[in-house]
């Protein structure tokens, strides 16, 4: 398989690195693609934040309504649409700090998502300690505030939390969040027993170095936190769900603002050599076929040289979402 380029790789290096000869060259990895930087803690896309996040003044308005009204948010979408990426705009601009971010599947509980109790590492922290002669270990330290919970831990300002793809947890989730949601707070029963003779016990959360204080076995939010959870359409959540959230439905990126999304990540010059990807991208979309940032991998590949249409590399970049592999 041969190449042309119409202009070379950054650097003047041939970009392919791995050629499968069983060579050892030592080749250095080029740049990655900006949004798969991750020097930069929560933005993931370099020194200078992340790219504006691209949506409608009728969108924006939705996201705002659930702020004021210190609702959850729920986005949905098709794959590629920017659910997940909107909490991490809103929590850049709103200058929120980093994200929690809770992935949903098949296996998840609110339970988890609220706390961890490591009941069987105390038992045996217990018992070596005793047969020391040592004091009993302190409980907070067998436990860790899940993404929920450390959402909801008291500050001055709320914190953000992603709850990503909640329709792909079991059928009983969206019910079950419904009391959280509705009251901003949660118990730790292993505390609430033991609130007499330890009322105050410190947990670590899920933020770096961060220990919340539990008073008698309850956490309970100061500012309830913008949640944004996330759908990708795969199930009808309950009423008593849905009257607690407001919905934001993002439909696909049309032509124009596809184009604007390609010059937010790569810049104006990645424009010069884009009409034939779109058109392609275009035409192959459908439903759940592709995701825009699909799109991002084959444009930033022919900005940085690569002939996308030499033996079916195109076809590898831009592959179906849906359906059989």
């Amino acid at each position: 398989m041969t190449a042309s380029y119409d202009r070379p790789p950054p650097g003047g290096n041939d970009w392919r690195l791995f050629r499968g000869d069983g060579v050892a060259r030592g080749a250095d990895l080029p740049p990655a693609p900006p949004w798969r930087r991750f020097g930069a803690p929560g933005t993931g896309s370099g020194e200078d934040g992340p790219p504006p996040y691209l949506i409608s003044a009728d969108h924006a308005d939705v996201v705002n309504a659930a702020l004021h009204l210190r609702r959850p948010l729920l986005v949905t979408g098709q794959p590629g649409t920017g659910k997940s990426s909107l909490a991490r705009a809103v929590a850049h601009e709103l200058d929120l700090g980093e994200v929690l971010r809770w992935p949903v599947n098949s296996r998840s509980t609110v339970q988890d998502a609220l706390y961890r109790y490591d009941a069987v590492g105390r038992l045996r922290e217990t018992t070596l300690n005793r047969d020391r002669g040592g004091p009993e270990p302190d409980i907070g330290s067998f436990m860790r505030l899940g993404p929920l919970g450390t959402a909801l831990v008291p500050r001055p300002r709320p914190g953000v939390l992603l709850i990503d793809e909640l329709d792909k947890g079991d059928v009983d989730l969206p019910n079950d969040l419904l009391t959280v949601f509705e009251e901003g707070e949660f118990e730790i029963p292993e505390l609430s027993r033991l609130s007499d003779e330890r009322p105050e016990v410190e947990v670590p959360t899920l933020r770096t170095g961060e220990r919340a204080r539990v008073v008698r076995g309850r956490v309970r939010c100061a500012e309830f936190p913008v949640v944004v959870v996330t759908s990708n359409g795969e199930r009808d959540f309950p009423p008593a769900f849905l009257r607690r959230c407001v919905r934001l439905e993002l439909p696909p990126p049309d032509e124009r603002q596809l184009r604007a999304i390609v010059t937010a990540h790569l810049g104006e010059g990645a424009l010069h050599e884009v009409d034939d990807l779109l058109r392609t991208f275009l035409r192959r979309r459908a439903p759940g076929e592709l995701a825009t940032d699909q799109l991002l991998n084959a444009v930033f590949l022919r900005t940085g040289g690569v002939d996308l249409d030499a033996d079916g590399l195109l076809d590898a970049v831009l592959h179906r979402l849906g359906g059989a592999v």
